[in-house]
């Protein structure tokens, strides 16, 4: 049987936007991915449907599965023919273990790459404010493993050189060790008072950083609680924190936010928040599906020249017609006599997208608003109105009380989702600063999963809760909840700037 091929992938230290172009295209095309405890489990969002996936972490006193089970595992899934992405945390040969995994490849015959990976060892810091060098400080900068091999008689770390020739120190794996690092730095002739930083979970949004001296680093960080995994730095450049400290200081950094849209709409709303510094909890309560038979829009693309309007109230409508009008052999083209109305910027642009410039688009982001513009003088139009399935009813019965016909065709549904294992006891424990909806359908979904209403109200009033406009508010206002944020305007930027400016 043909060898597959293994790669031996750097996934950074945390935060996916690390992720390197190569790492990226090997996950969205291989067979398996055998992934570790530090490697952010978002990144197997890049995987294609079907890929196996391994977890292998390993903690402290904690492993999966034993170096020795990693490597036979990995064999025998290139033996299968298999292209395996072998996703570790940092880079796989800074402490990663890369090499000796390398190592059995070889000696089994099975074809290997190495694809670097960016260290906690200078993202950490970086994200902390602390650079490792600065000329004014240090042009020496030594990496060292805070956790040796537990079968050694003798260290192999030379202190009383590292505390002589190396500017600044970066230990990984260090916080078990912590106190024995330090003793044997200040042993080594490090002076006590050379300042130091813990920082634990670098570059992600649980990152944490405490700050002192070599001397009170150990009593510093075993009362604030820093546990695993985290990094020590030692040397002048932790000085600088105090002025070059940006990743700690955006707006939302330590918030947990939860975004209640399908996942598949997710993505945008998530790395807006995450650029101000949030946790974003993903609890999808929604899936958006195809309906279950498309006959009845596609009539409606056949006689599409003989429709006076066609009106959208969401990016799911646009993106949903444009891609059956472009199976039925047609394109823009043929709305060259049809008025384009759509409710909201978001959608509007979506419509751009398909190179359609947009009517009518009303100031006010709802149906109503779409009624207070929409033009009565002369005959009754003939209006196509793709949307979602199960929907407010207010805009077509309006029209048609005006007189026009209204043809109001589903081109998606909404189902409920079900969220990860645990989330909702997270939510229900209050482990969350803020939960968002950006839709009716988000909340009477989320209602349901919560286990009814009660239940679902029944969450710490310190939850702060998000809607994105009044649709929104009124159906969260029925199912009992109070609204804490709801911005002027019903747009996703602006819900993001209300959260904002709520939490400063």
């Amino acid at each position: 049987m043909k060898k597959g091929k293994v790669y031996l992938i750097g996934s950074g230290p945390g935060d996916p936007g690390l992720l390197t172009v190569k790492a990226q295209k090997i996950l969205r095309e291989c067979d398996a991915v055998v992934y570790d405890y530090l490697a952010n489990p978002t990144l197997l969002e890049e995987t294609r449907e079907g890929t196996e996936t391994i977890y292998v972490g390993k903690k402290s006193s904690d492993h999966t599965l034993s170096q020795t089970g990693i490597n036979q595992l990995l064999v025998d899934l290139a033996g299968q023919g298999k292209v395996v992405a072998r996703l570790k945390g940092g880079d796989p040969y800074i402490f990663g273990r890369g090499g000796e995994e390398a190592q059995v490849l070889r000696e089994n015959g099975i074809p290997f790459e190495v694809v670097p990976g960016i260290t906690s060892a200078i993202a950490a810091p970086a994200y902390a404010g602390i650079p490792l060098s600065h000329r004014d400080f240090t042009s020496t900068i030594g990496i060292v493993t805070g956790h040796e091999r537990p079968d050694k008689t003798k260290s192999a770390i030379d202190w009383k050189g590292l505390s002589s020739a190396m500017g600044t120190l970066v230990f990984l794996m260090g916080v078990k060790n912590l106190a024995q690092i330090c003793t044997n730095l200040i042993e080594a002739g490090k002076d006590p008072e050379t300042p130091a930083a813990m920082i634990r979970w670098g570059t992600t949004p649980g990152q944490r950083t405490v700050t002192g001296t070599l001397k009170t680093m150990p009593d510093i960080a075993e009362k604030e609680g820093i546990k695993p995994p985290a990094i020590l730095v030692v040397g002048q450049v932790v000085s600088l924190r105090a002025s070059l400290n940006w990743f700690e200081t955006r707006p939302l950094f330590g918030r947990r936010i939860v975004v209640t849209r399908a996942r598949a709409q997710a993505s945008d709303m998530r790395q807006r928040l995450e650029a101000l510094g949030a946790e974003v909890v993903q609890f999808p309560t929604i899936r958006i599906q195809p309906p279950k038979s498309w006959a009845e829009i596609d009539a409606a693309i056949k006689q599409i020249q003989g429709f006076d309007w066609l009106i959208f109230s969401s990016v799911n409508g646009v993106t949903a017609f444009f891609e059956r009008l472009f199976q039925s052999g047609k394109d823009a083209r043929v709305l060259g006599g049809v008025s384009v109305a759509a409710i909201g910027p978001r959608t509007a642009g979506k419509v751009r997208d398909f190179g359609i410039v947009p009517d009518l688009v009303p100031e006010d982001y709802k149906a109503e608003g779409l009624l207070a513009v929409f033009p009565e003088e002369g005959e009754g139009k003939k209006i196509l109105f793709p949307r979602a399935r199960v929907a407010r009813e207010i805009l077509p019965e309006t029209l048609r009380k005006r007189g026009h016909q209204v043809a109001v065709i589903p081109v998606y549904e909404t189902v409920m989702e079900t969220p990860g294992e645990g989330m909702v006891e997270e939510i229900q424990t209050g482990k969350v600063d803020i939960i968002t909806f950006t839709a009716s359908s988000t909340v009477r979904n989320f209602v349901d999963i919560m286990g009814g209403p009660e239940k679902a109200r029944a969450i710490p009033s310190a939850v702060k809760i998000a809607s994105i406009g009044p649709i929104t508010s009124e159906t969260l206002r029925e199912f009992g909840f109070r609204i804490d944020i709801e911005p002027p305007a019903y747009t996703i930027d602006a819900l993001i700037e209300a959260i904002v400016a709520e939490i400063r």
